[in-house]
């Protein structure tokens, strides 16, 4: 079967995707900066890494030196590649727009959107030197289609993944490599910092479809377009998102993540084991 890398593919939509790759029988590299997630998904999949078709790297996917290493490395391991997930995010800077740190906002693109490119250009590196084609699948947003679905500098960020997925499917179809893109909406995973209760109101009033959104949900497509059969599919965009874009919709107020309700500013590091940094807004933005 299939040899895919999976960045932030230790917790959330990432993991969904690799135990339903595992489960079809792929090998599969995930990339992570958590090590306590790394070692969860290690120890819940110990015969797989027996078999040597489970590795994982702790990686931070915004360093072009980590990045190469660790792709060459899967590669190495597997004997050639097929692919690669762009997963990996964090929730980034927020908080109202004349607060927002520079140092944040710069963090935010160097690991949503520069951690994209780089997965995209490692492993196109691998793919065309093969010569074998394969598919890039990167994660998007239903945050990066319209603009009051979560913090802006994590929204900004999301929209130019969702762009870079275009550019480069136009550049690679060449070579016979599919890039496509999947936008998640509001599902239930461990970026969501405000709590399943919230997210149920939220989606309640904003989200047509009634149910919240899984992990696993986001990973079947996925899955689609990791399928050797849908590689003529490529510069397209999943919405997951239970009919949210389809709509129209006031998420981020209906969530409580609109920039001007936090009342404080900072970085939120996601699952990467790193605590968020909060500091006071001031009191221009409350004008």
């Amino acid at each position: 079967m299939g040899r895919f890398i999976v960045t932030g593919g230790a917790s959330g939509i990432g993991r969904a995707a690799v135990e339903l790759m595992l489960a079809r029988g792929d090998s599969v590299g995930v990339m992570d900066l958590n090590p306590r997630a790394l070692k969860a998904l290690t120890n819940d999949f110990a015969d797989h890494v027996e078999r040597g078709v489970l590795r994982v790297a702790e990686v931070d996917v915004s360093v072009e030196e980590q990045m190469e290493r660790a792709v060459g490395d899967f590669a190495a391991a597997f004997s050639g590649l097929d692919g690669i997930v762009n997963n990996a995010a964090v929730g980034g800077a927020f908080g109202p727009l004349v607060d927002l740190r520079v140092e944040d906002w710069d963090a935010t693109f160097a690991i949503v959107t520069r951690g994209v490119f780089l997965g995209i250009k490692h492993t196109a590196r691998v793919l065309i030197e093969q010569g074998t084609g394969g598919s890039i699948v990167s994660i998007g947003s239903a945050a990066g289609v319209v603009g009051d679905a979560g913090p802006q500098a994590y929204s900004a960020a999301k929209a130019a993944v969702i762009h870079m997925s275009r550019v480069f499917a136009a550049e690679l179809a060449v070579h016979r490599i599919a890039v496509n893109n999947v936008n998640p909406g509001l599902i239930e995973t461990p970026l969501n910092p405000r709590g399943r209760s919230r997210s149920e109101q939220a989606f309640a009033a904003a989200q047509p479809w009634p149910e919240m959104g899984l992990p696993e949900h986001v990973a079947r497509g996925i899955l689609f377009f990791t399928d050797p059969a849908t590689r003529f599919v490529t510069g397209e965009t999943l919405s997951v998102d239970g009919g949210l874009t389809s709509i129209g919709h006031r998420l981020g107020t209906q969530m409580g993540t609109n920039s001007l309700s936090y009342g404080v500013t900072g970085m939120n590091f996601g699952t990467t084991g790193t605590p968020a940094v909060v500091h006071e807004a001031s009191e221009q933005s409350d004008a």
